[in-house]
């Protein structure tokens, strides 16, 4: 899959690789705290079973989670979550 981009100034192509994966910090950042999953589940409104299963990467949030995340614990979203091809 490719996805093209032309402006008047400019043009670009990036080609999209499938076989990559979300991974994420979330058990460091949450161990270093001394949080819970459900606390941190509480204080993003969402369930204990959904943080478990991101930390576990069967599960990726949407982009409004993932930023709500990355706001809960003061981070960019890129130093909690990284994609890995």
């Amino acid at each position: 899959m490719s996805i093209e981009y032309e402006n008047k100034n400019e043009w670009w192509s990036i080609e999209l690789n499938k076989n990559g994966v979300l991974v994420n910090n979330l058990f460091i950042l949450r161990t270093e705290r001394k949080i819970s999953q459900k606390e941190l589940a509480y204080q993003v409104g969402v369930s204990r079973q959904t943080i478990a299963s991101i930390e576990a990467n069967r599960y990726n949030p949407s982009l409004i989670l993932a930023f709500e995340i990355s706001a809960f614990f003061n981070k960019e979203i890129y130093e909690v979550f990284q994609y890995k091809l």
